[in-house]
């Protein structure tokens, strides 16, 4: 008679473990942005093995783009791009809102190297800061070279004005997925062409992503003219997004010995 007892025992005991374990198996997936917080960005680096880059690498981004450190030139050239419209879904990931291209929507070339449209998402406020100033919210236009997988991101940063043109074409679909973690929805053609930059100027640098794994190598070019958003527009990101992550910048990380490079146009200066 004792045994199933004991037996029973043994289950309940082994169940409570196993749901422990899952329990701890999720906590240690999780991160967010609040400082202070075992999970927030000074701790990154220690909640995975395979994010200890964001604590140890030397190369580390948002910094602070500052114009008494930067080296001004001309040799960089314009920037090129060959974007077309390609089917493309909307995510919420929680953390933030995502576009993803689905089809070919082309491209931009580095020092003669493509690096293929992936996908844009924003920030608010701006992970990236103009000579110690923080803005509204940034967007990223992330791309990635063949073979090797390494990734170059174009960075947009805004301040409180006129509605910016793309986003009022996606807040349709942001709705659809507002306050709806890992929900996706196919949203047909978007053409990326359609994103302004409205400035030939940009800074350059060399950085990482700027979430865990936070993977360093990354291509940064940011672009020097503040665009504009709509109070209602940086509402609605803010609001789609899970609870703690209406704001979903990352701290500005140190330069170090990085060289930060301003592209200005010959006839520009």
């Amino acid at each position: 008679m004792e045994c199933p007892n004991f037996l029973s025992f043994i289950a309940i005991i082994a169940f409570l473990l196993f749901n422990n374990d899952i329990v701890s198996s999720k906590e240690i997936e999780e991160y967010n942005y609040q400082i202070g917080s075992k999970y927030g960005p000074d701790h990154w680096g220690d909640i995975r093995k395979d994010w200890a880059t964001c604590k140890k690498g030397n190369l580390q981004s948002p910094i602070d783009l500052n114009d008494k450190r930067v080296e001004y030139v001309h040799l960089l050239g314009d920037l090129k791009r060959s974007y077309r419209p390609a089917n493309a879904l909307i995510k919420n990931r929680g953390h933030d809102i995502m576009v993803k291209w689905e089809d070919d929507a082309g491209g931009l070339w580095i020092n003669g190297t493509q690096f293929s449209l992936l996908q844009v998402h924003w920030h608010t406020p701006s992970e990236h800061k103009f000579n110690n100033h923080k803005y509204s919210m940034e967007l990223h236009i992330v791309h990635q070279r063949a073979g090797d997988q390494k990734y170059a991101v174009v960075g947009i940063l805004y301040t409180i004005g006129r509605p910016d043109t793309f986003l009022a074409k996606m807040m349709k679909y942001i709705k659809m997925v507002s306050d709806k973690k890992d929900l996706e929805v196919k949203i047909g053609s978007v053409d990326p062409r359609e994103i302004k930059r409205g400035s030939r100027k940009y800074y350059r640098y060399i950085g990482s992503l700027t979430t865990p794994p936070c993977t360093e190598g990354v291509v940064w070019t940011i672009i020097r003219k503040v665009r504009t958003v709509s109070v209602e527009q940086l509402r609605l990101l803010k609001e789609a997004v899970e609870d703690g992550f209406e704001k979903n910048a990352r701290p500005s990380q140190a330069i170090k010995d990085r060289t930060v490079q301003l592209y200005q146009p010959i006839n520009q200066y």
